[in-house]
């Protein structure tokens, strides 16, 4: 198959992995209102590129990880605990923080771009997600596992991605003088998320008990 088209099934696949609110597109959003657009987009950036490593990784591990299902449970449990504590922090600690009104100094490009690398390191739901998506393709003879289409397929992933959290900027800009874009409950929305996210990674796990 054409890798335009591979490129486009890569991008439309993580556009649509990354439309439910959560942690990277939101945390984009809440530091594009506080220090501006050009901060959210560098930290999108570092997401971008670990996007780009997961997902070729999962490309290359896809054959794999279906073989050894194990995998998959291991990296629920670490995303689980991962998300509970994030959870913690932005619904406790973080709410904490806001009422001392503590001045902190904004931070540099450098440290927006690192942020968005660390988040995405953390995130390890590309993985099992682009894995199982990638064996589909294969299954239904949309991609094979050459270097130029898997290439090609992680090109479209990182700006599906890209293009989403851009949209979310966008938006969040848009709105931004409306009440529930404050940092308080832009701290409660990402702590909310993260919730929700590690009630249903934990129902899975209990499901394949």
């Amino acid at each position: 198959m054409s890798i335009t088209i591979i490129f486009f099934l890569g991008l439309i696949i993580a556009l649509v992995g990354v439309i439910p609110p959560g942690l990277l597109n939101m945390t984009a959003a809440k530091i594009s209102l506080k220090e501006g657009h050009n901060r959210g987009i560098i930290f999108s950036i570092g997401v971008c590129v670990i996007v780009a490593v997961q997902t070729y990784l999962a490309s290359v591990f896809a054959r794999y990880l279906s073989k050894h299902p194990e995998v998959v449970d291991v990296l629920q449990r670490v995303a689980f605990v991962i998300f509970v504590l994030i959870t913690v922090y932005f619904l406790f600690v973080a709410k904490a923080t806001t009422k001392q009104q503590i001045k902190t100094k904004t931070k540099s490009k450098h440290s927006r771009f690192f942020q968005g690398i660390f988040l995405s390191s953390i995130n390890v739901f590309p993985i099992p997600y682009q894995a199982y998506m990638t064996i589909t393709l294969a299954s239904f003879g949309w991609l094979n596992f050459e270097q130029i289409n898997v290439i090609s397929y992680v090109a479209g992933a990182v700006s599906g991605t890209f293009v989403m959290l851009y949209m979310y900027i966008f938006f969040f800009d848009r709105v931004k003088n409306k009440a529930f874009t404050s940092q308080k409950n832009m701290n409660y929305i990402i702590g909310g998320i993260t919730g929700i996210i590690s009630v249903v990674t934990l129902i899975n796990i209990l499901k394949e008990l």
